[in-house]
């Protein structure tokens, strides 16, 4: 108990931890939207591409978080109005966008050596350094977040499934988007203090993934991409803590492992024969009865 327990009795390992289970639920509120749309590459490029605000803001002196706001709504509007191209597909589109945020991101970062340790913790994160102010923060995003989801929640599950079907229905299908990219930009923006611009990916896609297979209603994989997000914050915690790892890589990685072990597992139970009733059996319950006592 002294090993499972032990590093959790230190403060600033307790805020890593009520950090990292409030960003695992805003993820899985976001995150099971994306997996469902399909939005998976957008989300890596949006992740990625708040390099840029957060460099640029470090340059100046001003707030990161404020920076990579900044980054992400710039990167979402990019990829609405240059995915409205016909002669351009939208991977296309999000894959120009990713690689020009980036490099502009590395090019600010070239022209200043004065912050690039500090920018490490945005791109790998700094979980154990959460404060008190980010759980308020990460408060009040989960609640945005809830509220989005829920009052979104019909026109998103339209959306996911058919979005001609949306559009027949009068849910507006483009507001539904606009309002399911400002979800995303809010997970993003609220996760990559703790597991960084590079690795905020393994908690927003990894846990709903891992729930799809066994779950077949969309409350059901929010409530279970939760469960094993704020699992994954608990054992990566505990792993780097007395391996001495880097705990937002350990969280990651742990995120994609129960992915894996999940998959491998449905795999396992769909590739099994399922037994079937012998004929003596069938054809016994289709018999009539002829030993009825005469009355």
């Amino acid at each position: 108990m002294e090993w499972l327990m032990g590093p959790f009795e230190v403060t600033f390992v307790q805020r890593a931890l009520w950090g990292g289970v409030l960003v695992s639920l805003i993820c899985a509120l976001a995150g099971t939207w994306v997996v469902l749309r399909g939005m998976a590459f957008l989300g890596d490029a949006m992740s990625h591409g708040m390099l840029p605000g957060i460099a640029l803001a470090s340059l100046l002196g001003a707030n990161p978080l404020a920076g990579a706001a900044v980054s992400a709504v710039v990167m979402a509007m990019g990829v609405t109005m240059v995915g409205r191209s016909p002669r351009l597909s939208q991977d296309t589109s999000i894959g120009l966008l990713f690689v020009g945020m980036l490099s502009m991101g590395v090019i600010i970062v070239s022209r200043s050596q004065s912050f690039a340790v500090d920018l490490t913790g945005f791109l790998f994160g700094d979980v154990l350094a959460v404060r008190q102010g980010d759980l308020v923060l990460l408060g009040a995003a989960l609640a945005l977040a809830l509220a989005v989801s829920v009052l979104g929640y019909r026109p998103f599950a339209a959306l996911a499934f058919d979005e001609r079907k949306a559009h027949t229905l009068g849910l507006h299908p483009k507001a539904a988007h606009a309002a399911l990219l400002g979800l995303l930009t809010l997970a993003i923006v609220a996760s990559f203090h703790i597991v960084g611009t590079l690795l905020v990916f393994g908690l927003l896609i990894a846990p709903p993934a891992t729930v799809l297979p066994w779950a077949r209603r969309i409350p059901v994989i929010m409530i279970g991409a939760a469960v094993l997000g704020s699992a994954a914050v608990f054992l990566g915690l505990l792993v780097s803590w007395h391996a001495g790892t880097a705990a937002g890589a350990t969280i990651s990685a742990i995120a994609v492992l129960q992915f894996l072990l999940s998959h491998l597992a449905a795999g396992y139970v769909n590739s099994r024969p399922r037994p079937s009733r012998p004929v003596f059996t069938l054809i016994a319950r289709q018999r009539p009865r002829t030993d009825k006592v005469p009355s």
